[in-house]
């Protein structure tokens, strides 16, 4: 741990902006004081300094390297920093906090969770922090891995009243047997009064912890109260579950972080699947409060109501961002509304107050499930207004167009798979989900400019496979390669070669990098973004341990030795997978030279214009070098990170894979600036204002779809 003085510090805050006030904390618009830049998580900044008519002007301002960057395993900064009084809070790929002179990036001081552990294992991600003032106190909260934590804004030091002598066990509230659970929080909490609100993420698979919803003190880092995702008998919400709920069933959680109406006092909450995700025989009925916006009471936790976005979830259809806090022009009236983008590519526009629709959502009916003992929702809510911002439907006319052998290789594909329109059913041949897993929209959610009246937001076009295994289809294998088939080949792969939703790591070749006791530890206690795997037993962990390394052994050596008596299977799935199909894996559709198997576009930027629930304008995002070599130009690409619209008409955005950051006219789309970057801005930029001007700032950690891992945050600003 690094820090300067606090009066360095504090001198340093008057120099720079000096215009917050302590007794109110309220922020100026020359701040980012709130992740994705306020309660509301507008993701807009007033400032108009850069503008349409010099933001080509804009350079590099200064550069810092916030260290540990691993390319190796994927490394990654999710974090959209705060700036308060001209100094930036971060994160680093470790999760190390930091503040700099938002100015020259200059490091004021750094603060390192591994303090507090014994291993960085189960760490996770960060995407933001929440800044609290109470009198002259000033401190951060942000979670890394499975505990919330609290600096002192002024030196990087733990405030050692908050919790056990700095943090706060992310376990705390979600009932015993949570502890031993995989639970981390990997999007900040929000801050209203003297509460910290926050969701957290939880395993998707078999026995995850329950998805609540929790407010600690923040002076204490006492719970103060929870909401129950998963209601409890005689609660609201009950019905919609069979009866007892099963233990097994967790989830309904909310990752995503959260939007706060301040003066009403309402906190709102994005929710994801119950587990497990895939199937869902076990739990017949709607599944509240799972794939929900919720709105409860800030103080209390008292609800208020809720809207469903998706009925008994078997897509991992989670809301993948903040609600949108917005006002619209309704019916001749302004109407205080709330804006959910949803990884299916639309986007739900309801009352502030009510939770009603301001649109009309119809209740469209969809194709029952054929799996042995699965239950599926005859019917799905769908907003008819505004229009999807992605593609819905999938044909064998919507491949790609570029190469004759690979436009074959997709249809292919197609002839033997599901595919159409949305909420087709899981199958064992092969469901196509477009847009898949990731979106649609993602966890960069969307920018509203008030100025122009538009919300921005960006979306992928990538179709990914949803197929079910029948775990009887198991018989033959010896137990550990049954195990990593049920436990580790949905984010690994059958192949083992990594990838998938969470940019898992490669397990070739582990015995060169982890020897057994290794490999048993970070399968039990997890290990960066992934979830310990609590439900194996001892033999089971020792059997799929055993099974990596000796895969690698009959590599070297041209044979693989006979599993012993121990290791056969004597029953399929009999005591690990208590249901009757797994998910084969998170899978996207792509030639073989490496793009998505659709015609483009792969990647988007929309703005909506929710007066009067159209399209205003759509325009691709990022580009593939490969293609660009080849002189096809403007096709989209996956991203991950989102929008910062600004007073001056322009919208800010990276989170591209070929590692550029562009600016578009908020007006019309139109991009009017681009610049490379050390690595690709999977984050959301900051604008702020230090001193008399105006910047732009954005983590480039890389990391994501097989762009190399970065540790830099990069800030613009137009030249003197």
């Amino acid at each position: 741990m690094k820090s300067v003085p606090k009066l360095l510090f504090a001198v340093a805050t008057l120099v720079m902006a000096g215009c917050t006030s302590p007794e109110t904390g309220e922020l100026p618009v020359a701040d980012w004081g709130h992740y994705l830049g306020d309660p509301g998580t507008t993701q807009f900044s007033g400032l108009a300094q850069i503008d349409t008519t010099n933001v080509d002007r804009l350079a590099v301002a200064w550069t810092y390297a916030s260290g540990d960057a691993d390319s190796l395993n994927r490394s990654q900064i999710q974090c959209n920093p705060l700036v308060i009084d001209g100094i930036l809070y971060g994160t680093n790929p470790k999760l190390k906090a930091f503040a700099v002179d938002a100015a020259t990036g200059a490091e004021l001081w750094t603060f390192d969770p591994a303090v507090f552990h014994d291993d960085l294992f189960g760490m996770g991600t960060n995407r933001g922090l929440s800044y609290w003032t109470d009198g002259d106190d000033r401190q951060i909260y942000y979670p890394a891995g499975s505990f919330l934590y609290a600096i002192d804004a002024q030196d990087g030091t733990p405030v050692t009243t908050f919790g056990e002598g700095g943090r706060v066990d992310l376990h705390t509230g979600l009932g015993a047997g949570a502890r031993e659970q995989f639970v981390i929080a990997t999007s900040p909490g929000i801050i209203f009064e003297d509460l910290l609100i926050i969701g957290g993420r939880v395993s998707e698979d078999l026995g995850a912890a329950p998805g609540y919803i929790r407010a600690f003190d923040l002076r204490s880092g006492a719970l103060r109260w929870t909401f129950r995702t998963l209601p409890d008998p005689g609660e609201a919400g009950a019905d919609t579950w069979p009866e007892p709920l099963s233990p097994l069933t967790g989830g309904a959680n909310s990752w995503a972080g959260l939007s706060l109406d301040t003066e009403r006092g309402i906190v709102f909450v994005p929710t994801g699947s119950a587990s497990y995700d895939f199937y869902g025989g076990n739990r017949p009925g709607d599944n509240l409060y799972a794939n929900c916006v919720l709105a409860l009471d800030a103080r209390t936790g008292a609800y208020r109501w809720h809207f469903q976005t998706v009925h008994h979830d078997i897509w991992d259809r989670d809301l993948p961002a903040p609600p949108v806090l917005i006002t619209v022009e309704h019916d001749g009236a302004e109407v205080d509304a709330v804006a959910q983008a949803t990884k299916g590519g639309y986007l739900f526009l309801l009352d502030r107050e009510t939770g009603e629709p301001l649109f009309p959502v119809e209740e469209r009916p969809f194709p029952a499930s054929e799996l042995q003992g699965e239950y599926t929702s005859p019917t799905q809510p769908m907003p008819t207004a505004p229009p999807p911002f992605t593609r819905q439907h999938l044909s064998a006319e919507d491949l790609y167009p570029y190469d004759t052998a690979r436009n074959t290789e997709a249809r292919a594909l197609l002839a033997k798979s599901r595919f159409g329109g949305p909420f087709l059913p899981p199958s064992e041949a092969g469901t196509i989900l477009f847009p898949g897993f990731d979106g649609g929209a993602e966890w960069g959610g969307g920018a509203y400019s008030p100025t122009e009246r538009l919300f921005i937001v960006n979306a992928n076009e990538m179709p990914w496979m949803l197929k079910m295994n029948p775990v009887a289809g198991l018989a033959g294998a010896d137990a550990g390669q049954e195990i990593y088939a049920i436990a580790c080949q949905a984010c690994h792969g059958a192949d083992r070669a990594g990838g998938g939703v969470f940019e898992s790591p490669s397990l070739r070749g582990l015995s060169q990098r982890l020897d057994g006791p290794a490999v048993s530890h970070v399968i039990r206690n997890g290990r960066g973004a992934m979830p310990a795997v609590s439900w194996l037993n001892d033999d089971q962990v020792r059997a799929v341990t055993d099974w990596l390394l000796q895969l690698d052994e009959a590599k070297a050596t041209g044979a693989r030795p006979a599993p012993t008596d121990s290791d056969k299977k004597e029953a399929s799935g009999e005591g690990v997978w208590p249901y009757p199909y797994i998910m084969d894996g998170y899978t996207r559709l792509k030639t073989s030279d490496g793009h998505p198997i659709t015609a483009p576009p792969w990647g988007t930027l929309t703005a909506l214009d929710l007066d009067r629930g159209t399209i205003a304008w759509q325009v691709p995002l990022g580009e593939y070098p490969d293609l660009v070599d080849r002189g096809i130009r403007n096709t989209g690409s996956e991203n991950y990170g989102g929008p910062a619209a600004t007073a001056g008409g322009v919208v800010f955005i990276a989170a591209t894979l070929d590692e550029k950051i562009r600016a578009f006219r908020t007006r019309d789309g139109a991009l009017l600036w681009e610049a490379p970057l050390p690595a690709a801005g999977y984050a959301t930029p900051a604008v702020y204002q230090a001193g008399e001007k105006q910047f732009v700032v954005i983590a480039c950690g890389g990391g994501k779809l097989g762009t190399d891992s970065g540790d830099r945050y990069v800030a613009f600003a137009l030249p003197d």
